[in-house]
């Protein structure tokens, strides 16, 4: 038996057919998903009621355990964190408020997860969406503030009038911990996008970075894209959720400082290594009128703005991404 040089290929002509299936075995063997029956797996969950879109890379085995895993993570974080639950004394609690506290710290309040006063009398608890009275509003700033919240025995201590909104860190939050869970699992390849809200690892079917999609705030589809791989991103826009009375946009961020949402932005996103922080900082920057000085604090993150004039910027770590015309 001999098999024949032609050139720099082999021709395996000579080969009796059990030896040539024995080296076509070996090289499926060398495949990376074949040797364990590997491919990618898509589903979806809700989330804080958005639909979070999940794909991996992996056995079907572990694709079962993967959305077990999945199921119980979102659980336990809407079981903490969710609009009504007054729940100020779990160690989640306790930790998500520091990460939390640390961001209004460096931003200079400008993340707050005390402006549930604000959404509930602007309707967006309710849906009931108005323009509060201006006395409305300015007696609810004393309610209003990060600093005002104290620990103590291990809870959580709150002034009468406060309450808590957890929604500008608790979806990135619970991405976080989903992520680390699956790549724990041994899938090393996947995303875990919750609305926007995404983290991305490994490399996406055609072997290349993972590309997502920026929401264009005033057009149909996207403004750029982005290429990204073992980071977070999250973005905080103006079109989300909002109405329009006498000609004005009003939307769901606050300024903590006015009780009125923030102006000068229409859209921020940003990237970084951590779903938890790309979250709430979207939002603070979206609020801040020096976003700069935010990111100085941050040196793995970088943004893209879109202001009130629609004009794109990139502050902080440079993030790649390409505009669509």
């Amino acid at each position: 038996m001999s098999v024949n040089r032609i050139g720099q290929h082999f021709t395996f002509s000579s080969l009796s057919a059990k030896t040539l299936c024995i080296l076509i075995l070996f090289f499926l063997f060398l495949i990376p998903g074949c040797r364990t029956g590997e491919k990618w797996h898509t589903s979806t969950f809700l989330f804080f009621d958005t639909v979070c879109e999940i794909k991996i890379f992996c056995s079907e085995t572990a694709s079962k355990s993967a959305e077990q895993e999945i199921k119980r993570v979102f659980s336990e974080i809407e079981g903490h964190f969710s609009p009504g639950i007054r729940d100020y004394a779990s160690q989640p609690v306790l930790e998500l408020f520091q990460r939390a506290l640390n961001v209004y710290q460096n931003s200079s309040g400008c993340f707050d997860i005390t402006v549930a006063p604000l959404s509930k009398a602007w309707g967006f608890f309710n849906g009931f969406l108005h323009v509060p009275p201006s006395n409305e509003i300015t007696a609810l700033l004393k309610h209003i503030g990060m600093d005002k919240i104290k620990e103590e025995n291990g809870s959580l201590v709150l002034l009468p009038g406060m309450e808590l909104d957890w929604g500008g860190i608790a979806k990135g939050y619970g991405i976080d911990i989903a992520s680390k869970s699956l790549i724990a699992m041994g899938i090393m390849k996947g995303f875990i996008n919750a609305g926007g809200d995404l983290f991305c690892w490994g490399q996406n079917p055609d072997n290349q970075p993972w590309k997502i999609g920026v929401k264009h705030p005033r057009k149909r589809g996207f403004l750029c894209v982005l290429a990204v791989s073992g980071l977070g991103t999250a973005t905080t826009g103006d079109y989300q959720r909002y109405f329009i009375e006498k000609g004005t946009r009003y939307h769901h961020v606050f300024n903590p400082s006015t009780g009125y949402p923030a102006k000068g932005k229409q859209s921020v996103t940003v990237i970084g290594p951590e779903t938890l922080l790309c979250d709430a900082l979207s939002t603070a920057l979206f609020v801040s009128n020096k976003p700069e000085t935010i990111l100085e604090q941050y040196p793995e993150y970088g943004a893209l703005l879109i202001d009130s004039n629609g004009r794109t910027s990139v502050i902080g770590k440079p993030c790649p991404f390409q505009l669509l015309k």
